[in-house]
């Protein structure tokens, strides 16, 4: 249900990112019927919001160097990139990444149709494709999301609804916003 990929990716961050001055705790994996959440402790370095396009920066170089060594991770900061892309592939829920002040939870959720995500579920995927597009050179439209949710052209008025909630909420804008098509816009993460 899961791709091997995105778990061993997020195991790997989990390990190397770690603060291993939080004591009594460590890295944990929770398998639960829906998802599967992964949590390191220490707050995160950078802002989850820019885990895709964020240069690499690591805690705990050393680790980090010895799991590249081994084959476990790359050191290029595209651990987050995989994992999103493979929930993309597999069809899945956008990943989640919730912040505290003392841990960083990852997770991964099993399947839903598009009926059964919510609000919160859909904008999140709607920021993270747009993302993965604007790294790979490319920008999202709304046949790249309908693509990413597997809609009919037909329903784009779903997609346009989602990438509006998006919008709103500040994750996401026009690429050119001096257009006033709208069948053709095309979309950047806020932090362009």
């Amino acid at each position: 249900m899961y791709p091997e990929l995105a778990i061993r990716e997020l195991v790997a961050n989990a390990l190397i990112h770690q603060d291993f001055s939080e004591t009594g705790t460590g890295p944990m994996v929770e398998i639960f019927a829906d998802r599967i959440e992964i949590s390191n402790p220490g707050k995160p370095l950078i802002s989850t919001l820019r885990f895709i396009d964020h240069n690499p920066q690591s805690r705990n170089e050393a680790l980090a160097y010895f799991m590249r060594r081994i084959n476990i991770c790359e050191e290029r900061g595209s651990g987050i990139d995989k994992v999103i892309t493979s929930a993309e592939i597999f069809q899945l829920p956008a990943p989640n990444f919730v912040e505290d002040n003392k841990f960083l939870k990852a997770i991964m959720y099993a399947y839903k149709t598009l009926r059964q995500m919510d609000k919160e579920d859909k904008i999140r995927a709607c920021y993270q494709h747009c993302c993965l597009k604007y790294i790979s050179a490319e920008l999202m439209t709304n046949q790249s999301l309908r693509e990413r949710f597997q809609i009919d052209a037909k329903n784009y008025a779903i997609v346009s609804r989602i990438i509006g909630d998006t919008i709103n909420i500040g994750l996401i804008k026009d690429y050119d916003p001096t257009s006033k098509s709208k069948r053709f816009a095309k979309y950047v993460p806020f932090w362009t």
